[in-house]
């Protein structure tokens, strides 16, 4: 009888393991978007690496994300930081921020050889794209914050990659661009020096102002709420070849740029590799996330509310795992 039941409970766990396994091989892949240039970067190892657990979609405009973490057909999804906060009031909290992954990707170009320190910029035309999103505003709060909301002009391009081509062209002396387009610049024209990081202005505005350790985040990762819940280990297990993969970023960055063109996140290597220093890229989680961003969105609600979909973020908007 003992060897009878000893061998039904073997039967039994050999079945349970085969169901098990055919299970996992069934599960639909975690769907995981993702937008073209620095926002991306961060998961290039993760995608290089994919053994059919994730299912990857690159798309060159947010309004594409938005479809697909309004509809569910995204779990996952890195997207600009404002983008989230509007995310968020869209699905009424069934968007949480679970890490920031890229910084400040804006810098300002000069040719003149006259900018180097933001007073320089006094009495000079800066030559600006983004205007009613996140570089106006962040423009205008440096400018504010060092008393030259009067003496500086910005003038504004519809297109980065207009505004590339006029500097490129030499028609524009000074230009603030995100990569990878100022690493374009700087390729095309090499009268053009960077001159100024912008997430640096930023956060000594911030400190200025009484935000200390606040910091321009302009990427992050987002995870459908109820998604989430549904899938802790799965998300756990993401973040974790999340953050791994930002390392390889970091610390490989030839080979890192190799990935970015062969993923199609940029598409040169040479550029991406030029580009990667200078986009910040990094994987904060956590309070740290929420003490570094939260005044961010103050900043852009101060600015437009409707830049943070109306309203700011309520607590519930950080995902923050239990100790």
């Amino acid at each position: 009888m003992k060897k009878l039941l000893a061998m039904v409970l073997s039967v039994m766990m050999l079945v349970l393991g085969a169901v098990s396994a055919l299970a996992q091989e069934n599960a639909a892949p975690i769907r995981v978007y993702a937008l073209k240039g620095p926002t991306g970067i961060g998961m290039v190892k993760v995608m290089n690496d994919n053994d059919g657990t994730y299912d990857f979609t690159l798309v060159g405009a947010p309004d594409e994300v938005v479809s697909a973490i309004v509809s569910g057909n995204a779990d996952i999804a890195a997207v600009p930081t404002n983008l989230a906060a509007t995310l968020y009031n869209k699905t009424k909290g069934n968007v949480q921020l679970v890490a920031l992954n890229t910084l400040g990707v804006l810098h300002i170009l000069d040719r003149t050889g006259e900018i180097k320190a933001v007073e320089d910029l006094a009495g000079k035309t800066l030559y600006a794209t983004g205007q009613g999103s996140t570089p106006e505003y962040a423009i205008n709060y440096i400018l504010k914050a060092n008393g030259l909301t009067d003496q500086v002009t910005v003038e504004y391009k519809a297109e980065h990659a207009e505004l590339a081509t006029l500097a490129a062209a030499n028609q524009v002396d000074i230009v603030l661009l995100p990569e990878p387009h100022v690493t374009s610049v700087l390729n095309q024209n090499p009268e053009f020096q960077l001159a100024l990081d912008v997430t640096e202005l930023y956060n000594a505005a911030a400190a200025a102002d009484g935000k200390e350790g606040a910091t321009m985040a302009m990427g992050c990762l987002i995870v459908r709420k109820d998604w989430a819940q549904e899938h802790p280990a799965e998300l756990q297990a993401f973040l974790a070849a999340y953050e791994a993969s930002v390392t390889f970023v970091n610390e490989d960055v030839p080979a890192a740029a190799q990935m970015v063109q062969e993923q199609e996140i940029i598409p040169k290597a040479a550029v991406a590799q030029k580009a990667i220093p200078n986009c910040h890229i990094v994987y904060i989680a956590g309070e740290e996330m929420k003490t570094m961003i939260a005044p961010f969105f103050d900043v852009l609600f101060e600015a437009n509310p409707k830049s943070v979909g109306g309203t700011l973020p309520a607590d519930d908007f950080y995902f923050l795992p239990a100790e």
